[in-house]
């Protein structure tokens, strides 16, 4: 007979409650009523599901109990009284209908272990990206894969495989041993003995074992992480020779790796060793207690059948109760770590609007009343006060490190000022919504990102709103024309993550062609043609054009070049996050006494930036 293998979480808030202490299953509690209560009708369908499946195993071997006495002519075991050929078509029946309620829950309770599961990581993903750029600063995108991925994926094991298959097959378990306790006392006392004994030898087994087991992910997890990093700087270690110290390096890892899995592979191998050999005693133990009842008349033939049917039933459900309570420790610390991430609450956060917003078919302007602003205890930015007025473009230069793009971060509410105020058209940006913020506000950096998607999708971040019509006006305004007629697919053509393909200023345009489509009207450029050549800078140029043509936007230009800033109406020189001199662009290029004259004489912005 087949063994019970339906997956899933249909008993589970069951199980855990009475398994345990409740504040130590309150974790478990808690995640399971918040991602399966959605699925009420999944569930029930599943729990009967599941009571069908064991219903049907511990009844098929009844009906064969019935049908093999009948069949030697032992009278009062018959089932329902039904003659021999009718209790054939019944085993038939019962044994497929146990097949198909078996295989429908399996596919009923992967069903709603997945989708509570990818809720889960939805979430997850939406509160990362919700946190302050701090938390993102302080975790690295491969810790954050695993955290929302990894450790998700390892409580979907848990699950889909560890309670169900805990709960049904203690609930199998138990059943049996009480169907042979009402059989005969004598054969289920004998059975009840050798599940405790198995569990206990098997459990015993399970900790020597799972040692060796974490042992070997340990060490191949250091050999994959070496590869991964020695991989991603073969340039280096090629020219600076470090070819052969690698290469002793990757041995020794490899060697102590394959010691690890020599070690846990002797132990996994002599832990199957030892439950076949427990299983080939309780066996042969089952089958001699049958045979002594059998000839004291105590058992009959169907009935000594049904004992050895019923003891190796009970080998698959005591061998999966001691194998997934290893995935106990694994789920407890993912559940852990996924608490610890959902406690985690953004610094900035999104208060409701007690302002209108600004209108979004004009220029805007933008003020910074005395802000002040600090990275943890080292202040930063102090006492800025300026304003922008609509349609006006402002350079911002500075030293690296005098505060430039922690400006533009904090107009973005990347972070909030500790002091002072923001105003967008008049309007505080901590009054407004985060959407009606930035869609008002957008900016191009020189580090361009790009998705593995569609151009369409990478110039629309994915808004099925806007048109390919309007996406084909933005590229031609652009100048972009000649570089989209080359694409394949036009804009069905795949890009690769990173922008591998296209050239720094085809990206740069790109970026510029989001804040058209966006139709942003505060838009900074954060040092963008700092690592452009000078034709790409001739072609950002004009996309700069468009973006100021009819003074339909408020520009602020984080400047790496002067030439970059010949455009700006106004001129802001930042250092050590304080103003050192605000005025206009003409007024202060034909003071000799001012820092932008004698930068422009001197021909020095870049040594500026790099000091």
């Amino acid at each position: 007979m087949m063994s019970f293998r339906a997956q899933g979480p249909g008993l589970a808030l069951f199980l855990l409650l009475v398994a345990s202490r409740m504040n130590a299953l309150k974790p478990y509690i808690d995640l399971l009523s918040t991602y399966l209560r959605p699925q009420r009708n999944r569930m029930t369908a599943l729990a009967v599901l599941l009571a069908a499946t064991i219903g049907l195993q511990l009844l098929i071997p009844q009906i064969l109990r019935s049908f093999i006495d009948s069949a030697i002519g032992v009278t009062g075991t018959h089932l329902f009284g039904l003659p021999l050929a009718t209790l054939a078509l019944v085993f038939i029946g019962a044994a497929l209908l146990q097949q198909v309620t078996s295989v429908t829950a399996t596919y009923v309770s992967e069903n709603v272990a997945w989708t509570a599961t990818n809720r889960l990581r939805a979430d997850l993903a939406a509160h990362c990206l919700n946190l302050d750029m701090p938390f993102h600063n302080t975790h690295t995108p491969g810790d954050m894969i695993e955290r929302v991925d990894g450790d998700v994926s390892a409580l979907a094991n848990f699950f889909s495989q560890f309670v169900i298959k805990l709960g049904a097959n203690a609930v199998l378990l138990i059943a049996v041993v009480a169907l042979m306790l009402r059989e005969d006392a004598r054969v289920g006392a004998v059975l009840l003995g050798f599940v405790i004994v198995a569990i206990a030898v098997l459990v015993s087994l399970r900790k020597i074992t799972v040692p060796l087991w974490r042992a070997e992910r340990d060490a191949f997890s250091e050999y994959w992480g070496f590869i991964e990093e020695r991989i991603n700087g073969t340039e280096d270690i090629r020219s600076l020779g470090a070819e052969r110290y690698t290469l002793h390096r990757l041995d020794t890892l490899y060697n102590r790796a394959f010691r690890a899995i020599m070690r846990s592979s002797f132990g996994g191998n002599a832990a199957v060793n030892t439950t076949f050999l427990l299983f080939t005693f309780g066996m042969a133990s089952s089958l001699a207690a049958g045979a002594y009842l059998l000839t004291q008349g105590a058992l009959s033939l169907g009935a000594v059948y049904l004992v050895f049917h019923y003891a190796n039933l009970m080998q698959q459900p005591i061998n999966e109760i001691t194998r997934e309570l290893e995935g106990v420790q694994q789920a407890a610390a993912s559940i852990g770590r996924i608490r610890e991430l959902t406690a985690l609450n953004p610094l900035v956060k999104e208060a409701a609007p007690s302002a209108p917003p600004p209108g979004a078919d004009h220029a805007l302007s933008v003020q910074f009343d005395n802000v002040s602003f600090s990275y943890g205890e080292t202040l930063t930015l102090s006492g800025i006060s300026l304003s922008v007025a609509p349609g006006q473009v402002l350079g911002l230069l500075g030293r690296t490190g005098s505060g430039k793009s922690t400006m533009a971060r904090l107009l973005f509410r990347l972070y909030d000022v500790s002091g002072g105020a923001i105003r967008v058209d008049g309007v505080d940006i901590r009054q407004l919504k985060f959407d009606d913020l930035r869609s008002r506000v957008g900016m191009v950096t020189q580090e361009v990102q790009l998705f593995h998607a569609s151009l369409r999708d990478n110039l629309t971040f994915f808004d099925r709103e806007i048109s390919d019509e309007r996406i084909l006006r933005v590229i031609d305004e652009l100048g972009l024309r000649g570089w989209f007629d080359a694409q394949p697919h036009g804009l069905d053509t795949e890009l690769q993550a990173g922008g591998s393909g296209l050239s720094a200023g085809e990206a740069q345009l790109l970026a510029f062609a989001r804040v058209f489509l966006r139709n942003q009207r505060v838009v900074v450029l954060d040092e963008a043609t700092s690592r452009l050549d000078l034709a790409s800078e001739k072609l950002i140029e004009r996309a700069v054009d468009r973006l100021l043509a009819g003074h339909e936007r408020t520009l602020i230009i984080i400047a790496h070049r002067l030439s970059t800033v010949q455009r700006a109406d106004a001129i802001l020189i930042l250092e050590d996050g304080r103003i050192a001199e605000h005025g206009a662009r003409a007024a202060l290029a034909a003071d000799p006494r001012s820092r932008f004259s004698q930068l422009l004489r001197t021909g020095a912005h870049s040594e500026l930036l790099e000091s």
